[in-house]
């Protein structure tokens, strides 16, 4: 395995669809998945299975048909849990379980009211069960980097004795910031005797804003795994976004030297069809997928663009399958309007230009953007106008 090399690991279909509205049914998740193959992701994780019959099912139904990353379904360190996961992925050509437990002290004394030393059991108990389904087992402790680094350490020590390849310490609730998750981890990483017979993976939630930047930070601490989802989907405010992990790595390979097998040019397919199944819109500015990532709008932007994309594009739209795209707005340029022109097929002479640029200033005004079919009436109006006063 190269250092450089960083497994995507998605979990739209599990984390992102358990958050309030984006729920899925088996259809819209076999669909998907379809897609993220294509996308290129390394592991997919496509369910909970204990959780219904009908995530099961999906799970089962996924697991049979998509043959190239590997599949992952969720358990708890719980014997019909790993059960549940363990019958689901048997269609898979390569399975992986992925099975966790609380370790902060606030979770196991408050809500699983359980010891210490019974999550130790736990973790020893369920990591050995899922190993009897296959050798790719995932161990993630809940909570982790608001646990004792003492305990989380012999955590991790055990579930690696048990049989785990994996281990996932996630932010649960993005309480972290990127200098303290690229402490937490090389801390672990250190303290753990047995760390080097494991790849760790980061899943980093976006409560704070920064599961992205925590995410990158954690890779750079010697995480090779990245959990994350399209659109940056999940519970509460979401998890990593997929996109931004991705590109960031191919924008910034002398900060980023880190490779993924992820097919760029289909973020924004997998970003659509997220959208399109869940009917969640994502906002207008978000990075990447965002109806205006790639738009300009104001005047100077837009002039620099014409001469030179580089001047307000750090990376090629088509990269990630989208168009870059000049807003016709209040704030639009004469240049931009010209140009919007020629590509609709209109020619303009200078006075037909000042005219066309000036009603299109004025119904910004009232529209805020100006669209194609706006200009074509306004040039179509305005040429009109030409052609009667010429004849007058």
């Amino acid at each position: 395995m190269s250092n450089n090399r960083l497994y995507i690991f998605d979990t739209t279909l599990r984390d992102g669809e358990q958050s309030p509205g984006f729920s899925m049914n088996t259809g819209e998740k076999l669909r998907l998945a379809r897609q993220l193959e294509v996308l290129g992701v390394d592991i997919m994780e496509v369910g909970f299975p204990v959780a219904s019959d009908d995530d099961a099912h999906a799970v089962k139904l996924i697991a049979t048909e998509i043959r190239q990353p590997v599949i992952a379904g969720l358990a708890r360190c719980n014997p019909d849990d790993i059960e549940r996961a363990g019958e689901s992925l048997r269609p898979a050509q390569r399975a992986r379980i992925h099975t966790f437990i609380a370790t902060s002290d606030l979770h196991l004394e408050r809500k699983l009211r359980i010891s210490r030393d019974d999550c130790l059991a736990a973790v020893t108990a369920g990591v050995k069960q899922a190993r009897g389904y296959t050798d790719d087992v995932e161990f993630s402790a809940e909570d982790a980097t608001r646990s004792d680094m003492e305990f989380l350490c012999r955590v991790v020590e055990t579930a690696i004795k048990a049989g785990a390849t994996t281990i996932n310490l996630p932010d649960t609730v993005g309480y972290c910031t990127p200098e303290e998750i690229e402490e937490f981890f090389v801390e672990i990483r250190e303290k753990v005797t047995n760390a080097d017979q494991v790849i760790f993976s980061a899943h980093c939630h976006d409560d704070l804003g920064l599961a992205v930047a925590n995410s990158l930070a954690a890779v750079k601490a010697g995480v090779r795994q990245i959990e994350c989802t399209i659109n940056g989907i999940g519970e509460r405010a979401g998890n990593a976004s997929l996109e931004e992990i991705v590109m960031a790595t191919r924008v910034k390979p002398d900060r980023l030297p880190y490779e993924t097998i992820v097919n760029s040019k289909e973020l924004f397919r997998a970003s659509q069809l997220v959208t399109e199944i869940t009917h969640e819109p994502v906002q207008a500015n978000k990075a990447l997928v965002g109806r205006n990532a790639f738009a300009h709008e104001a005047g100077i932007h837009q002039d620099g663009m014409i001469k030179d994309r580089r001047t307000y594009e750090i990376m090629k739209p088509e990269d990630i399958g989208v168009e870059s795209t000049l807003v016709l707005g209040k704030h639009s340029g004469r240049h931009a309007v010209k140009k919007r022109c020629l590509d609709l097929g209109f020619e303009l002479s200078r006075f037909e230009l000042d005219r066309t640029y000036k009603e299109v200033t004025d119904l910004a005004d009232r529209q805020k953007t100006v669209v194609d079919v706006d200009l074509q009436e306004i040039v179509s109006r305005v040429r009109a106008e030409v052609i009667s006063k010429g004849a007058a």
